[in-house]
């Protein structure tokens, strides 16, 4: 059924929350407050609220070692020795690959590292590593640090797409130009599945076929992607994705990322690794031996032993996941930022100017608007958006990025932002 036409008031906010199915989910978090308020919380592509259960999953492993001690390694069948093996099935899902090619493990820029060492062979020309321009920091300072490591200059190693639209937005046609004319030289690219500042979400698989028509490596950087967008990596064929899962898979502060390695790696002998005792095969893991064996899964991958307590929130959080289903929640998603981008455009107008794509299949939650204000008056809209109870992300002098996430955030939660940001513009 088609979603009913947008009507400005309240009233209309009321009748979207009304008609959500996934409503009964926002009791599942605890949401920030300011006192005895809750907070309108639209920056879970920052940090995610934490899930309720989170507790009891944490209180689960701090008695278990209080009472078993290193016995709690094989309690059950959720010890700790396989604590880690709970998360492949639904991290498979959120990124449509199989429960092999994902595993869950170690931090974002940390995963990011592993992966380029086994996927970034320089060999002759084929040298270079190809980024966006806007990427975040860490990915650029990581791939920056590789080239350095195989005694590279990214001065004349690291090449960047600029986005050919004036709001910097990527087209696989820019890619395409640049490999025709340089993809020789190019050894890996490395992108973003949504780009952190505009919230553009990438078609993976295009950009996919590309690389590898010209005989490139690709990998993805799917901190603001998982959770949010739907993800089809096996169809895509993507070398690796790397991901942290603080955003939108609410696992807490710093939690455990993980990674995706394609199938077709899984085995092949020639991938060199950075190995440690975890990747070792589990079935002689606790042996003494001189030699790494890797597990023939993305498990091969892991060097320590998982960071349980890190580890349970996710637990709590992806279980909510899994009740939810993605297809309900990405319903409501497209539903909350065409509601929020009618909001803006009725309110406020040509006071602020929207980054994101219009397109519903190129963004997730996030969109980006840039506020046309002077800058010395940008603290001041800031201030009093938070002294509204209204959380937002403000990147660089000018930008919002507002995320309603369908798990917990409601339309009338989109309709109180803009109000709070109509007013403090006004002033």
């Amino acid at each position: 059924m088609a979603p009913p036409a947008f009507q400005p008031g309240p009233e209309f906010a009321a009748e979207l929350d009304a008609d959500d199915d996934l409503a009964p989910f926002r009791r599942a978090f605890d949401l920030p407050r300011s006192g005895a308020r809750k907070l309108v919380y639209l920056s879970g592509h920052s940090l995610g609220p934490m899930p309720r259960r989170a507790r009891r999953f944490v209180a689960k492993e701090l008695e278990r070692w209080s009472a078993s001690g290193v016995e709690g390694h094989f309690d059950g069948a959720d010890g700790w020795f396989s604590y880690h093996e709970r998360f492949a099935a639904p991290l498979a899902e959120l990124t449509g690959a199989h429960a092999d090619e994902v595993v869950a493990m170690n931090s974002l820029t940390v995963n990011l590292h592993l992966m380029l060492v086994s996927f970034f062979r320089p060999a002759g020309r084929r040298n270079k590593i190809l980024i966006e321009r806007g990427a975040f920091p860490s990915d650029r300072y990581a791939v920056q640090s590789q080239l350095r490591y195989h005694g590279l200059d990214p001065a004349t190693t690291l090449l960047e797409l600029h986005g050919s639209s004036g709001n910097g937005l990527l087209d696989t046609g820019e890619l395409e130009a640049l490999l025709a004319a340089r993809g020789e030289e190019i050894a890996l690219v490395l992108l973003p599945g949504v780009q952190f500042f505009t919230g553009q979400a990438l078609a993976l698989g295009d950009y996919t076929r590309i690389a590898h028509r010209f005989g490139c490596r690709i990998g993805f950087d799917l901190a603001h992607a998982i959770g949010n967008v739907p993800l089809a990596l096996d169809r895509a064929d993507a070398d690796f994705a790397v991901w942290c899962s603080y955003k939108y898979l609410n696992a807490g502060p710093g939690a455990v990322g993980g990674c995706f390695v394609n199938r077709r790696w899984l085995a092949a002998a020639d991938v060199p690794r950075f190995a440690g005792w975890w990747g070792h095969d589990k079935a002689t893991r606790f042996a003494i031996h001189r030699d790494f064996a890797p597990m023939a899964s993305a498990e091969g991958w892991q060097l320590s032993n998982p960071p349980i307590l890190s580890m349970a929130p996710l637990a709590a959080s992806l279980e909510l996941f899994q009740r939810a289903t993605l297809r309900a929640l990405r319903k409501k998603a497209v539903r909350l930022t065409q509601y929020l981008e009618a909001l803006l455009e009725h309110e406020i107008g040509d006071a602020v100017e929207l980054l994101t794509p219009r397109d519903r299949a190129s963004r997730g939650c996030q969109l980006s608007v840039r506020v046309r204000l002077d800058p010395a008056q940008v603290a001041g809209v800031q201030q009093r958006l938070r002294a509204a109870g209204v959380v937002v992300d403000w990147r660089g002098d000018d930008v919002l990025r507002i995320a309603p996430a369908p798990l917990y955030n409601r339309y009338r939660d989109v309709y109180t932002a803009v109000h709070a940001l109509r007013r403090a513009l006004a002033r």
